[in-house]
């Protein structure tokens, strides 16, 4: 395929609480350290993909980024798919160098949505629901989950204590994280006894808010052995949309990352048992074994399981988040799937220092947005 598509630059901001911090700030700090780590200047950078904000809601984020670091992109655009973004903006960023209107894309999330918006981010996320079928009967992000995690407990036997150990786990990877939000373990206990949100979830379950950005530069296969460090290729990359709102799902128990997966799978000419490490979006812990089973990496009721006897760990069968994902490591709005790409790319690099999987050479990575509604998969390979 001509203007094949590598990744070459990846950057991520320190992650959780980081007063002062801007939207734009951490855009620059992001989209600049992305650059540099791909050996590139501002100037070659051709191509610009920008994500959303609440913080700072702008019509034309990406136009207002461009400005604030003097750079003139052939393409410039804005995606608004809520955590799904990050992998939809790699798959922007393919098509553009493969139909050769770029050399180098730069694909950039992140927002401060922990210190800029506080106890507000609440009132921020209700508006997903549906404004007539669904807020008026109180259906949070968390209680839309939840009701997902319901009906694959009654059908699948998924359990609260499946769900922990995934807790537990990526925890225990955050750890090993200099950037991670939180660095302090747990225990199954204390995702037991952590506050109630909505039924099966606790508080230990459901993902972060923080602060932070994330960064990547996609570019043609042409120009990458120009880059400063080993390029990752991306085998294959697809999306899956099934629904915007809960209500109108076709159904509880089958989401758009099974499209997505295959799609992804197809095209990299590589099958599930060939992955070396995976990068999950875990808005929930639920959520996670969930699109496990739905993209073929476990048979349905079978993550829960693996998940309880060691896995998903560094050193398991099936290492899984290594960066700690959203439940440890952090999410920021767009930014939370585009830290999963982020690690995948460093794993196949070989820059995890103690949480490095041996030998890397296949990295999977998936986004998710909405209530379940939007997915983007993705197989990546050592260059």
């Amino acid at each position: 395929m001509p203007n094949q598509a590598l990744i070459t630059g990846a950057f991520d901001t320190r992650v959780g609480a980081l007063p002062g911090s801007t939207c734009m700030s951490l855009h620059t700090e992001a989209g600049l350290g992305a650059i540099a780590d791909a050996g590139l200047r501002v100037g070659d950078v051709d191509g610009l993909l920008t994500g959303y904000s609440f913080t700072s809601p702008q019509l034309m984020l990406g136009s207002v980024f461009a400005e604030y670091v003097g750079m003139q992109p052939k393409v410039s655009a804005s995606i608004s798919m809520g955590g799904v973004t990050g992998g939809l903006q790699v798959a922007q960023a393919v098509a553009l160098v493969q139909s050769g209107l770029c050399r180098h894309v730069l694909c950039i999330s992140g927002d401060n949505r922990l210190t800029g918006l506080g106890d507000r981010v609440q009132g921020a996320l209700a508006d997903i629901a549906h404004a007539q079928y669904e807020q008026p009967y109180g259906l949070t992000v968390p209680a839309g989950f939840a009701l997902a995690a319901q009906a694959w407990m009654h059908e699948y036997g998924m359990t609260t204590e499946h769900m922990a150990a995934v807790a537990v786990n990526q925890r225990a990877n955050a750890v090993r994280h200099p950037n991670a939000h939180m660095r302090k373990p747990i225990t199954m206990d204390d995702v037991r006894n952590s506050k109630p949100i909505a039924s099966p979830l606790r508080m230990l379950d459901c993902a972060l808010v923080s602060d932070g950005a994330g960064a990547v530069v996609v570019s043609a296969l042409d120009v990458a052995r120009d880059t400063a460090k080993p390029a990752v290729r991306i085998l294959g990359i697809g999306e899956g949309h099934t629904h915007e709102h809960l209500f109108m799902a076709p159904t509880l128990l089958d989401y758009g990352c099974t499209q997505s997966a295959q799609i992804a799978f197809g095209l990299s000419g590589v099958d599930r048992k060939d992955i070396d490490c995976a990068h999950v979006y875990d808005c929930f812990s639920s959520t996670l074994l969930i699109a496990l089973e739905c993209m073929g990496f476990y048979e349905r009721g079978a993550a829960g399981p693996a998940a309880l006897a060691g896995e998903f760990a560094i050193g398991g069968r099936f290492p899984l988040n290594t960066n700690g994902g959203l439940l440890s490591y952090g999410s920021s709005g767009a930014s939370g799937g585009m830290f999963h790409i982020i690690e995948a790319v460093r794993q196949l690099r070989g820059e995890c220092s103690d949480r490095q999987v041996t030998d890397a050479e296949l990295a999977f990575a998936h986004t998710l947005g909405g209530t379940l509604s939007g997915h983007c998969s993705m197989v990546l390979a050592r260059h």
